[in-house]
């Protein structure tokens, strides 16, 4: 069973710094292609950033040189690490696997960025 489970949201004031992490199980986690979603109250969901079974990674221009993909596949884990925090960057927080037309979904964690 697919599972993925995201941590590390919370209330940061702007310019603060967060690190989302997404532990997945019940799949070859090396071979996916892992991503961060977020969606914002009354906005389309919209992809963050991206990181290939081969590390190359790829992001969201308004959070370019804020934000970072990485990956352990020793501990099946995607983490986005946020820096710079502006409160135009509040919203759920999701992880997604996809491999080969398969797609999973973790739960989401809230990010708010407010003083």
């Amino acid at each position: 069973q697919v599972q993925l489970v995201e941590s590390g949201g919370g209330l940061v004031q702007p310019g603060g710094s967060l690190r989302l992490s997404c532990v997945a199980s019940g799949f070859t986690f090396s071979s996916y292609i892992m991503r961060w979603y977020r969606q914002a109250p009354g906005k389309e969901r919209e992809l963050v950033a991206a990181i290939t079974n081969a590390g190359n990674t790829n992001y969201l221009d308004s959070v370019k040189g804020r934000f970072t993909i990485s990956r352990d596949n020793t501990k099946n884990t995607v983490y986005l690490q946020m820096n710079s925090l502006k409160p135009e960057d509040t919203a759920i927080y999701s992880c997604n696997a996809w491999s080969l037309g398969r797609s999973s979904w973790g739960q989401g964690t809230q990010v708010t960025v407010s003083s």
